[in-house]
């Protein structure tokens, strides 16, 4: 399975050879409602082909097909998805990413991928990751408000403190001293301890090995909150070590075991929702300030001129509006047309990607936190 974060936006939002073909729907995690994702996704890869067949010769069309349709006949993969599906394909290309949102069913051909369902998940501020964490192994979540899922650790994180510190760890044993005659006449023995300087150390150095490859391999490629979840005794020990930016305050106060994966998500949303809505609240609040100074602005063909040059700093798009259309990448001018045309995608969607190829920040939010009715809100870089 395709990693979002490894592919988005590096290689996802750059030329690709046309024409770009981009399918959504929502999925099922268990059964019988699975049964019918697989005819939905048939049904859709079908009116993909009936787009392609306006421009495209029907070889290439099949050409184009084929990876698609080899996916709707994977058992394995049906009865293993998520909440929602995105698949990117195009000429030498074909990803599949299973999603923890639902997405509306979607089919855009048109020159560049249509990434905003995408974007949306990736650039929304409600999501986290958590760290679960004992002395001996380690485990990684990601979620949002609604659901939690353990994801696969990146090569190079350790997933046990054998396998990070092998040969180096202390093994277990104690010091045996008589002290006394038991019952029978038998040698009564008692340990001196387990060497516990020497374990202490080895969690140390188990922690630290785990800090340094989570923020390496999934915190830094994600710039998600990490929360971290364990005893007590073991988050004084891990903060004092850790070096991760991106490591909350508040954490978890239980080893995750012991929670249902749904009370986990619950837990963990409680440490992270006053820090999305002051993240949102804020970004508004900027967002009126430079208005009002003419460094912002709501105006669809005014922001696209801007963003063409590299002016904005900060993008808010209105997660579910779609305004169907053409921009020039040089000038910035916008049209207006129909998206069932096989070149044409949402100007929203492409209005993100240039602001994120150009190095600024993009953030879909709900519909009822935007500050605006446009479906957009720019603030300008200077």
């Amino acid at each position: 399975m395709n990693s979002m974060v490894n592919h988005y936006p590096a290689s996802l939002l750059y030329a690709h050879e046309p024409p770009c073909l981009s399918l959504y729907q929502p999925t099922h995690r268990h059964h019988p409602e699975n049964q019918q994702d697989p005819i939905r996704f048939r049904n859709l890869v079908k009116e993909m082909g009936e787009s392609l067949k306006q421009k495209y010769a029907t070889r290439a069309v099949q050409a184009l097909l084929d990876p698609f349709q080899a996916l709707a006949g994977d058992r394995h993969f049906w009865n293993h998805t998520l909440d929602g599906l995105a698949v990117l394909g195009a000429p030498g290309v074909f990803r599949v990413y299973r999603l923890q949102r639902p997405v509306p069913e979607l089919v855009v051909v048109a020159d560049s991928f249509h990434t905003k369902p995408l974007m949306r998940i990736l650039q929304s501020a409600d999501r986290y990751q958590i760290l679960s964490l004992n002395r001996r192994e380690i485990k990684l979540f990601e979620g949002n408000r609604d659901v939690l899922d353990e994801v696969e650790l990146a090569q190079g994180v350790p997933r046990t403190i054998t396998e990070t510190l092998g040969e180096e760890l202390t093994g277990p044993h104690q010091t045996v001293a008589s002290y006394g005659m038991g019952p029978g006449g038998t040698p009564m023995r008692h340990g001196h301890g387990s060497k516990k300087e020497e374990v202490d150390i080895d969690t140390e150095r188990f922690f630290r090995a785990v800090d340094r490859s989570v923020l390496e391999h999934h915190s830094r490629p994600s710039a998600l909150p990490l929360i971290l979840a364990a005893l007590p005794e073991y988050h004084a020990l891990f903060r004092r070590v850790s070096r991760n930016p991106f490591l909350t305050a508040g954490g978890i106060d239980i080893y995750p075991d012991a929670l249902t994966i749904d009370a986990l998500c619950e837990r963990a949303w409680r440490v992270v929702e006053p820090q999305y809505h002051a993240r949102l609240d804020g970004l508004v609040e900027e967002f009126g300030r430079a208005k009002s100074k003419g460094l912002g602005a709501d105006e669809l063909a005014q922001v696209a001129e801007v963003a063409v040059a590299g002016r904005v700093a900060t993008l808010l798009i209105e997660a579910d509006r779609q305004i169907p259309g053409r921009m020039d990448p040089v000038t910035g001018r916008i049209k207006f047309e129909d998206l069932a045309h096989p070149e044409v995608d949402d100007l929203l969607d492409d209005l993100g990607e240039l602001v994120l190829k150009r190095g600024g920040q993009v953030l879909v939010v709900p519909t009822e936190r935007m500050p605006t009715g446009t479906g957009i809100a720019a603030i300008y870089r200077f």
